[in-house]
């Protein structure tokens, strides 16, 4: 039986500060619905029983963002993948944070900045629904994927900011704002 709350309790956060991904749904008015895995142990943050952050590393597209800009609608989910079987799902309301933002320094400030940080959603919880979980299989996390973050850290700042500065639309053709400056990050 699915439980609703207001806002994350203590044993939503415990819950939460184990798993190590999550997923995010955003989606326009029009167009895809956009569903992403989201992992890198520290890159997730909660900033208080109703407000919640992550870290987002240039990749792919930049979809969360343009949805967020034009509807400001987000769902995250934590599943878990061991015992006890449990889903939590956070509703609520996003907005992308660039480095020029003014606020940039007070959203980034409880974050280690990773090589390529490209923004933070910072999410407003409107409501926690929780779950059984006995339809999500039982997996054993390996290790992280260094990829992403090797890709980053050889990157040349020139080169990374020109790339993503082209990217000004989602694939729907929603506008994006690319950041004006490459993060070489802590790791």
């Amino acid at each position: 039986m699915a439980e609703f709350t207001d806002a994350l309790t203590d044993k939503h956060i415990a819950f939460i500060e184990r798993q190590p991904m999550f997923f995010v749904a955003t989606a326009a008015a029009d167009g895809r619905i956009n569903l992403s895995p989201k992992g890198y142990a520290d890159s997730f943050r909660i900033l208080s029983e109703s407000r919640v952050a992550w870290l987002d590393l240039g990749g792919s597209g930049n979809e969360t963002h343009a949805h967020l800009a034009a509807d400001g609608r987000i769902t995250l989910m934590f599943c878990a993948f061991d015992r006890p079987a449990w889903i939590l799902r956070i509703y609520g309301r996003g907005r992308p944070v660039l480095p020029q933002d003014a606020d940039w320094d007070a959203v980034a400030a409880p974050f280690a900045l990773l090589p390529g940080t490209r923004q933070i959603f910072d999410i407003d919880v409107e409501s926690v629904q929780t779950s059984c979980g006995w339809g999500v299989p039982m997996m054993e996390l390996q290790h992280e994927r260094d990829t992403l973050r090797k890709y980053h850290r050889q990157a040349d700042p020139a080169e990374w900011l020109e790339k993503f500065e082209g990217r000004t639309r989602s694939i729907d053709g929603l506008p994006t704002r690319p950041t004006d400056r490459y993060i070489a990050g802590d790791a």
